[in-house]
């Protein structure tokens, strides 16, 4: 079982690439969720999204039992369902994708609040949270943005 949590964790080692593994499944995420907005829709990514965020909860917290850290760097599933959250909200062109790639990163890393206070939350489900809810804020702000008719 440890084994299977380690994989999808870290998906299937892209966490343990030594530089930002963060910003490297995020990118990896991308081409997936394109795929599936093109060909399923949008509430499909987003499903897709909430899957990942359930399977993250429990691989990353065995993970990061397994491992004896609270956060490890190297469990990186919560990149790619914040991810696919954001460009679910997003329109499915470059400029959308590209601008919600960004802005995910960029809630991701600063962790301003309300993502740093989803990151408190215990277990796998802090590791996980954090990085939905930059999704969601990332995903509005593109929406926004789209239906302004700014992208």
């Amino acid at each position: 079982m440890t084994a299977l949590a380690t994989q999808l964790a870290t998906i299937f080692g892209i966490g343990r690439l030594p530089f930002a593994p963060g910003t490297l499944a995020s990118l990896a995420a991308l081409p997936f969720a394109w795929a599936i907005s093109f060909y399923a829709g949008s509430y499909v990514l987003a499903g897709a999204a909430l899957v990942a965020f359930a399977a993250g909860i429990w691989a990353s917290g065995i993970y990061a039992r397994a491992v004896g850290n609270d956060d490890p760097g190297a469990c990186v599933i919560d990149e790619v369902a914040g991810q696919w959250l954001a460009c679910a909200l997003s329109p499915l062109s470059l400029l959308g994708y590209a601008l919600a790639f960004l802005l995910f990163r960029a809630f991701d890393i600063t962790k301003l609040w309300p993502v740093s206070s989803a990151e408190k939350l215990p277990g796998g489900l802090g590791i996980m949270a954090d990085d939905i809810v930059a999704g969601l804020i990332a995903g509005i702000i593109v929406a926004v943005f789209a239906n302004a008719g700014l992208i």
